[in-house]
């Protein structure tokens, strides 16, 4: 299969040359494209890898009906319609780390500039003048710096910081213990103790809801006269209008801004006319160093998405476990499954529509419970759900706006399950009306199985049974008399019928009672050879699941 991949605003060459590399890609590199041509033009692609100067509306997404991943050359991914994306099950995957050092060398550039009065200096001696006595400044060392959003630009400032000599504050509430302790900087409990400790505020937190107007009237007004507020990561988290109020009044000392509301900035802005505030035409990613960085890092992850389906590095996709996707695998693989089985059997005991999901899993699988609860949602709708891309990324948005609860239980306790003490136990319960089925298994580590590596994972549960098996292309399921010659008849119709048998397990609760058996099959099996199983002896009903590779 042939891949188009549309890349606009001038993204680096060497990140260009990974897509142009690959054989089954035919790769069109544009300049940035107006709204309209745009849109015109998207349909025909598979990929679109661009920077913050492409909007990425959800028109443009509702008219890429082949679009399967949009690739941001940067951290911000503001400029996309993130949620429509995620409804349409298009991978949006951004390059958070490529400019993390530019910003953070750039951030001690400014504040230094501030603190020693660079700018004016530099502008009275090309003027001719001699300002020395004028231009008395003060240090980095021995302040306390309070950072606001301890992330990758948050950690590598504070670790900068640390060889100034300064104190340093954060507040960042999703951020673990073990990370404030490891860059030795003091976690404050709230964002109020931070301003009212530190003599310079900068913030590295992502555009959102929350963040928005974070740091506003009230929130500079509780800091000292002599204090700098910085703003180099989103316009918007700092309130701009607030902002000039306070250097206007002296209520701070200074200001450096490397991002806005709008942009570009005109000179009309009010931070403008201010000599203390240092504005810069965001241009914190702006070295060759960076731009080279994200445009390979987001071409990478584009090319792994469209070849390998790997899409750890998107950004709406549900987080893996500590974000080890390929050792994931095998759980994501058996929770779809699991669900695909359920859903076969509740549709051939007459039960439609499915309206209850719920995962339990080991403790080991508890952090990737979106993941899971994600993969058990498309094993569950890739057969009942006409859409076309439909996938890991919109299974659980998809299901839910189907009135599908979705749950996860933490761990599977003793005796819930056979295989409750497997290092990675899983089972998925479908419940649709007055009828549910539990399916499980158990999920070995990534690199066990089989010498493909795709039985990496055994379904060990279905319903009442206990089995063995791993289900390949099609797993046939029969309920059946235990009486003898039943393994036998199955055995040679199939045959018969040039299905090849790959696995076959019987299982049963008591002898001469009901029994079942799970059959693992390379290929498809028609509904001619179902409809004979059917009329074999003994044979009470007959199941067919195909599995979607994934």
């Amino acid at each position: 299969m042939r891949y188009r991949i549309l890349v606009t605003d001038e993204i680096d060459p060497e990140g260009v040359a990974l897509l142009a590399g690959e054989e089954d890609f035919d790769v069109d590199e544009v300049p940035t494209l107006p709204p309209q041509e745009l849109l015109g033009r998207i349909p025909a692609y598979d990929a679109l890898v661009g920077r913050s100067a492409t909007k990425v509306s959800a028109e443009v997404l509702l008219a890429a009906k082949r679009l399967k991943v949009v690739g941001r050359a940067g951290v911000g991914v503001d400029n996309i319609a993130l949620d429509t994306a995620t409804e349409l099950g298009i991978a949006i995957i951004n390059a958070p780390a490529g400019n993390t050092v530019a910003v953070a060398e750039l951030f001690f550039g400014v504040v230094s500039s501030l603190l020693r009065h660079l700018p004016r200096a530099y502008e009275s001696m090309h003027a001719g003048q001699w300002e020395r006595s004028s231009l008395l400044g003060t240090e980095l060392k021995g302040k306390t710096l309070g950072i606001v959003g301890v992330g990758r630009i948050g950690g590598e400032i504070a670790a900068r910081a640390q060889s100034f000599g300064m104190s340093l504050v954060g507040y960042d509430p999703y951020v673990a213990e073990s990370r404030f302790q490891s860059l030795r900087v003091h976690r404050c409990s709230s964002l109020d103790e931070l301003l009212d400790e530190a003599d310079i505020v900068t913030v590295h937190t992502p555009l959102t809801d929350e963040t928005r107007g974070m740091i506003g009237r009230r929130e500079i007004g509780r800091l000292s006269p002599s204090a700098i507020v910085v703003n180099m990561a989103r316009g918007g988290i700092v309130d701009e209008e607030a902002l000039a109020e306070a250097l206007g009044a002296g209520k701070i000392a200074g200001a450096a801004v490397d991002a806005f509301v709008k942009e570009p900035v005109g000179a009309d802005h009010p931070l403008t006319k201010f000599p203390n505030a240092f504005l810069t035409p965001h241009i914190g990613a702006s070295t060759a160093e960076a731009q080279r960085n994200v445009a390979v890092d987001a071409c990478a992850a584009v090319r792994d998405a469209l070849l390998s389906g790997e899409y750890s590095r998107s950004i709406n996709v549900p987080e893996g476990e500590h974000g080890k996707w390929e050792e994931l695998r095998p759980a994501r693989m058996l929770a779809r499954r699991a669900a695909a089985i359920g859903r076969a059997i509740l549709a051939a005991q007459g039960t439609g529509v499915v309206g209850r999901i719920d995962v339990r899993g080991s403790n080991t699988l508890s952090p990737a419970r979106e993941t899971l609860v994600a993969s058990a949602a498309l094993g569950a709708l890739e057969a009942v759900v006409e859409q076309e891309r439909l996938n890991l990324i919109n299974a659980r948005t998809l299901a839910e706006g189907r009135g599908i609860e979705l749950s996860f239980t933490e761990a599977l306790e003793a005796g819930q399950s056979e295989s409750a003490g497997a290092t990675r136990a899983l089972e998925v319960r479908l419940t649709g009306g007055m009828n549910d089925i539990t399916v499980g298994g158990i999920a070995y580590s990534h690199g066990t199985g089989d010498q493909n590596g795709d039985g990496a994972f055994r379904i060990t549960r279905i319903g009442a049974f206990r089995v063995d098996v791993y289900p390949r292309d099609t797993l046939v399921i029969l309920t059946n008399r235990d009486v003898p010659g039943v393994i036998g008849h199955v055995g040679t119709l199939l045959g018969e019928a040039g299905v090849n048998i790959a696995e076959y397990h019987q299982a049963r609760l008591a002898q001469g009672g009901e029994a079942l058996a799970a059959v693992s099959v390379d290929g498809g099996v028609g509904e001619d050879v179902k409809r004979r199983l059917l009329e074999l002896p003994d044979v009470r009903s007959v199941t067919v699941v195909s599995f979607r590779k994934e």
